[in-house]
């Protein structure tokens, strides 16, 4: 038996071993000024792996935390890590003391690999860490990419993973309380990566911009490591800086960009959106949070040529969810399209019963994407999973064809007067104001409306606009009940990393 399952396996591990025996030395990806080949990630990863055990003393299923931002090296970390059996655990870059503190002691991360540009914030809790082994991502002898580069150890074995065993704990944002950590398995990531190789349509030219963080699910597992598993070329960047980003698509011919909704916004308004020749990106990728009616049309119009995929999920699904074909836009551009090959997806009501189509409920999913539950928190892994399906926390429609529509959030659903408002219809309405740039609506505490409707407004570059101006704007294109009841100018919102709004943050600053 063990022969077989040896026979078997399909890790992550080894499905990069078959896309390098596959590519040989086609060109995988490149950072900086290293090119990487198929054959040559295969190679590297196989020694990070060797260095990880031998090098570093860990054991197969020990945590190993890892705390920087985007780098070849950091990718190698990831392949090192699965290829040795090790569970990886990313650490968002911008978390700093307890924070960073709570995620290293709550997965029992045996070890730490840093990013040198972050010892700073390291340094301070090292005698909090109760991790045994540290080391750095880049920066000399000792460290991941002196480790891919280097032979000083053997490589591995190919281990027997089966399909159960945990490849990564994800953990997801925090809003009141401590984030979870989401156990991925290989097998639900190897599920997640068929159904973005189907339904992304990835192919071997395929040449991807990767700008969005590594340490985050959608950049890592439904972009960059499907793409590296078909043969297409990553280039990967350290930050989505708008310049950087409209340069690199130019001067690398790039095809496939992926990045959240406030990106877009940001690379349209840049000044060299319109200089630049972006002929060659056909296939134009967005999620992570819901992209602006308006702001769409602007992309469709002022990139034609590109085919555009709405990408919906969480950390929790691997991330993928559903996705919105380029040839689905036209009819239904505001939906979250249909369940991709390995997900079913219904929209229920309190006691799961499925609501009638077009009405709301919450969406829920069965997927063998699905994570295996919350490291260490068996209380919230069941309410998750309750009634057998994973609850996503998202309030949605249906439509008699299938379609998904994301209403918002449910905590970001705003009850005014007992009434509930989805913050994306008012959102998408304020859009269409020429002086608006960006937009958050938030519910605000009130004594009479339980829920004021409160718009968190930057504008435009130039632009001017008053409060009552932008209120009288939303109330030509909404009900009474949805207009603001007041508006709020900022420099700038409040984003993570990769580029999704917190809402929390403006409830805290502006709701008091």
């Amino acid at each position: 038996m063990d022969m077989i399952n040896t026979a078997r396996s399909n890790s992550i591990g080894l499905a990069l071993r078959r896309a390098a025996r596959k590519w040989r030395d086609r060109p995988a990806l490149a950072f900086q000024d290293r090119l990487w080949s198929y054959r040559d990630l295969d190679t590297a990863a196989d020694r990070v792996a060797a260095w990880l055990l031998e090098g570093l003393g860990l054991n197969v299923g020990d945590r190993a935390a890892v705390y920087g931002r985007n780098s070849d090296a950091y990718l190698l970390a990831w392949l090192g890590c699965v290829r040795a059996g090790l569970v990886h655990v990313p650490i968002n870059y911008a978390l700093k003391g307890p924070e960073l503190t709570y995620i290293v002691n709550q997965c029992g991360a045996k070890a730490l690999i840093v990013d040198p540009a972050l010892d700073e914030f390291v340094q301070p809790v090292r005698g909090d860490l109760k991790a045994s082994v540290f080391a750095p991502i880049s920066g000399g002898k000792n460290s991941v990419l002196d480790a891919a580069l280097s032979s000083a150890h053997s490589p591995p074995n190919d281990l027997p993973l089966g399909e159960g065993d945990i490849a990564q704990i994800m953990y997801t944002s925090g809003t009141t309380s401590h984030p979870k950590g989401a156990m991925m398995s290989n097998g639900a990531m190897m599920a997640q990566y068929q159904s973005c190789i189907c339904d992304l349509d990835y192919a071997p030219e395929d040449r991807s911009l990767a700008a969005l963080p590594l340490y985050h699910t959608a950049q890592l597992h439904a972009f960059t490591m499907p793409q590296l598993l078909v043969g297409a070329y990553s280039r990967l960047i350290e930050a989505p800086a708008a310049d950087v980003v409209l340069r690199i698509i130019e001067e690398e011919g790039i095809t496939s960009f992926f990045a959240p909704p406030t990106v877009w916004i940001s690379l349209l308004r840049h000044s060299d959106f319109s200089k630049r020749n972006l002929s060659t990106l056909t296939k134009i990728y967005y999620g992570a949070s819901i992209m602006p009616g308006p702001v769409l049309e602007e992309l469709r119009t002022r990139l034609p040529q590109a085919g555009l995929y709405n990408v919906y999920g969480q950390t929790e699904i691997a991330p993928v969810a559903t996705v919105l074909r380029p040839e689905e836009h036209a009819a239904r551009p505001d939906s979250a399209g249909r369940p991709v090959l390995n997900v079913q997806t219904r929209i229920v009501d309190p006691d799961m019963n499925d609501v009638p189509v077009g009405e709301r409920g919450e969406i829920v999913h069965r997927s063998p994407h699905l994570l295996s539950g919350y490291w260490e928190k068996p209380a919230e892994t069941a309410e998750a999973f309750e009634g057998g399906w994973f609850h996503s926390g998202d309030v949605g429609r249906m439509d008699e064809e299938g379609y998904i529509y994301v209403v918002d959030r449910m905590k970001d659903v705003i009850n005014t007067g007992g009434v509930l408002v989805a913050s994306r219809e008012v959102e998408d309405a304020l859009f269409t104001h020429a002086a608006v740039s960006e937009v958050a609506v938030i519910g605000t505490p009130d004594a009479k409306w339980i829920e004021a409707i409160t718009a968190v407004v930057v504008l435009r570059e130039g632009a001017s606009a008053t409060e009552a101006e932008l209120i009288a704007h939303a109330r030509e294109h909404l009900a009474p009940f949805k207009v603001p009841k007041a508006v709020s100018f900022i420099d700038a919102l409040p984003k993570n990393a990769s580029g999704k709004i917190l809402k929390r943050e403006l409830r805290q600053s502006i709701g008091g």
